[in-house]
This record gives structure tokens, sequence and C-alpha cells, in this order.
């Protein structure tokens, strides 16, 4: 009786680690945790609605190879949404890092005046790894620096918003 017991009890912890876990997963990637747009400053709207549906189209360097032609990228966007105060998710689709496919990315963002600006310094992305990146978009445009582990460089490009689908 004893055993039963103590076998209910550990499965119930078990359950609420679990339970907790996923919460805290959920939380950690700002799942479904996205800011009404309406409710948003209009510059941070305008972003959203720009970045809906686009393709971040650029090239990156290695430093220490810039004898090298910069490497072709690119990012398929779907969606932006703030998810916190200076964080937002990128629903990006990556072929990048050893992940191919669509993923929630939620990085700190700041504004400078007009310019949203992703600003990571040493930064674990789940699945991944540690990152430290200042980003730029402006326009149609993107700039900036990336820093993996002992590897870096620079990376540029254009948005392009995707053809609407009849």
């Amino acid at each position: 009786m004893t055993v039963r017991r103590i076998l209910k009890f550990s499965a119930l912890v078990v359950l609420a680690v679990a339970i907790f876990g996923a919460g805290w997963l959920t939380g950690r990637l700002g799942l479904g945790a996205a800011m009404n747009p309406a409710s948003l400053p209009d510059l941070e709207r305008q972003f959203t609605e720009r970045m809906r549906d686009v393709t971040l189209v650029g090239s990156f360097t290695v430093a220490g190879r810039e004898d090298r032609t910069p490497r072709a990228d690119r990012y398929e966007i779907s969606g932006v949404s703030k998810v916190g105060e200076n964080q937002w998710r990128f629903d990006a689709g990556m072929s990048c890092c050893g992940v191919k496919g669509t993923i929630p990315v939620v990085v700190p963002m700041q504004w400078v005046g007009d310019t949203p600006m992703i600003m990571m310094t040493d930064t674990n992305l789940p699945g991944l790894g540690t990152f430290s990146v200042r980003v730029f978009f402006y326009g149609d445009r993107y700039a900036g620096t990336w820093q993996h582990g002992q590897v870096g460089g620079h990376m540029s490009g254009r948005i392009e918003k995707h053809a609407a689908s009849d």
C-alpha cells in the first residue's frame, strides 16, 4: 500500500515538473505571447506589418576571410511579433546552423530613433547556440555584425515582400 502511494506521488511530481517545464519553455520561446499589433506604438506596428511575409536576401562575410566572396544567405520571415519589453519573436524559416524549417526565434530588439536593431550579446538561442549580434532594419534593407563562438563577420541585404498569392 505504501509503495503505491509513493508511486502515485512520484507520478504527480513528475507530471507537475513536466507541466512547469513546458510552461517555462513556452514563455522562454515567446510562443503564444504576442502583443496585439493595434496596441503597439506606430513605429512598432509599422515594423510588424513591414516584416510580414518577407524574405531577407543578402550575404555575409567571415572575419579573416575577407579575400573570399561573401556567401549568400536568406531568411524567410512569416511574421514578427512583440512578445515583451524589448523582446521580439521572428517566425523565421532557416537553413543554417544545423536548423532547417520555420522556428520562432525570440531576440532582444531596441529602437534607435526610427530604426529597430537586434542587440544580442552572448545570447543563447535554443537549438542554435550562442550569438552576439547587432543588426538594424531600415526601409527595405538590413545590415549588421554577427558573432557565433570564434566565428563572426558582417551581414547585409534587402527585405523583399512576398508576392500576394491569388
